[in-house]
């Protein structure tokens, strides 16, 4: 099992919900973080938390719905002079949800990709090439299990070509210690999910980070987070080594 003491991660979304229990998680096993939102009053929260835990932190601000923005995050991280080991894609966004869903809008298709496929997949392609010349890394993005609900068409096909691209990238790195995988949170009461949803946002623990922890040199799985609900880190690396990988 990888020891992420004194590595850094990067991760979108971290303000709120998952992403925030990704980040608290990470700094109680030592990592550094790089705490991504859409504003800076958003992390303050979060940063002052995983500080007092000891490890070392910053905060960084994008729109993910504006390429500029993701660009310009990226050369910030970059100017901080510490290397990103570890990507939790997190952050993502579902638009509406359409009752007559046969009068899908097309903008609900152009900010979901943009969100939750293509800046995803900059910030990938922008760090994965660092990540093989130092010989390691973690990626891990976030995906969804919705199936059979053109209501959130939009949402769902933008995880479905997060998959794709993912898996993809998955068989280049396969056998080197660059690892991409995808982990799945289920359908969690946060923000996005909404209050009638049956998990509770903490059962994605360790199912959620897991994929930072395996130390096999595979790629393109998709951890399910709730098929690890209650067990310990080592115990959930123990059984990710058996998921199947989606490029096989």
């Amino acid at each position: 099992m990888v020891n992420v003491k004194g590595k850094w991660a990067l991760v979108t979304g971290a303000n709120r919900g998952i992403g925030y229990r990704i980040a608290k998680f990470m700094a109680e096993k030592g990592c550094n973080l790089i705490l991504h939102s859409r504003s800076l009053e958003h992390t303050e929260k979060i940063l002052a938390e995983v500080r007092a835990m000891g490890v070392e932190a910053y905060d960084i601000a994008a729109e993910l719905s504006d390429l500029s923005q993701v660009e310009t995050m990226m050369n910030e991280i970059e100017r901080h002079g510490k290397p990103v080991d570890i990507i939790f894609n997190d952050a993502a966004v579902q638009i509406a949800y359409r009752t007559d869903y046969y009068k899908t809008p097309a903008e609900d298709y152009e900010k979901s990709f943009v969100i939750n496929t293509i800046a995803p997949m900059m910030i990938c392609y922008r760090f994965i090439p660092k990540m093989i010349e130092r010989g390691w890394g973690r990626v891990i993005n976030t995906t969804s299990g919705i199936r059979n609900e053109p209501e959130q068409a939009g949402y769902s096909a933008s995880k479905a070509a997060l998959d794709k691209v993912t898996a993809d990238i998955a068989g280049k790195l396969d056998g080197t210690d660059v690892c991409i995988n995808l982990t799945d949170p289920g359908w969690c009461r946060t923000d996005l999910g909404g209050p009638n949803a049956p998990n509770d946002p903490d059962s994605v623990i360790p199912g959620i980070v897991v994929g930072a922890f395996i130390d096999d040199k595979k790629s393109g799985r998709n951890f399910t987070a709730q098929s690890f609900t209650g067990l310990s880190l080592e115990e959930a690396v123990k059984k990710a080594e058996d998921f199947p990988q989606l490029f096989r």
